[in-house]
């Protein structure tokens, strides 16, 4: 049984379709979730060519907008220990990146509905971490309703 899962989510109804499962699992297996939101590289913000926000400062808001999503997600999951945290960077590079510092041995996520030439030709998060993540992976395909 997982011990350690991590759920990255991107703030779409899809990705939060694994919640009540993985609630369920961590609950049955007396498990940690950490939930993960992987934001854009902070850059400096300009308008009509004047900065009006540097990258730190970006930073500080992407990471506090952030936590505030996983907060929210995280009331609706009491009764287990829920930890939350917020990388920078390529998702796929990031959910590796934390699956690792977390020591996860479970990474929970869902799939995008994608078909066709969009999926052969960009693939998906979900399926390259699939392919390179070290502890097991779980995906769940979102349907074309959903999404």
């Amino acid at each position: 049984m997982a011990k350690r899962i991590l759920v990255p989510l991107d703030e779409t109804v899809q990705a939060e379709r694994v919640l009540d499962m993985v609630a369920d699992m961590a609950r049955g297996a007396g498990a940690t979730v950490r939930l993960l939101h992987v934001a854009p590289a902070p850059d400096n913000v300009v308008s009509d060519g004047r900065v009006v926000a540097y990258a730190d400062q970006e930073g500080a808001r992407l990471a506090s907008e952030g936590l505030d999503y996983l907060r929210a997600v995280e009331v609706r999951m009491n009764g287990f220990p829920v930890e939350s945290a917020v990388r920078f960077g390529d998702p796929v590079e990031e959910i590796l990146a934390e699956a690792e510092a977390f020591g996860a041995d479970l990474i929970v996520m869902s799939t995008k509905a994608a078909s066709g030439i969009s999926r052969v030709v960009l693939g998906s998060v979900a399926e390259h971490v699939l392919r390179k993540a070290g502890p097991a992976v779980m995906l769940f395909r979102a349907t074309r309703e959903a999404a």
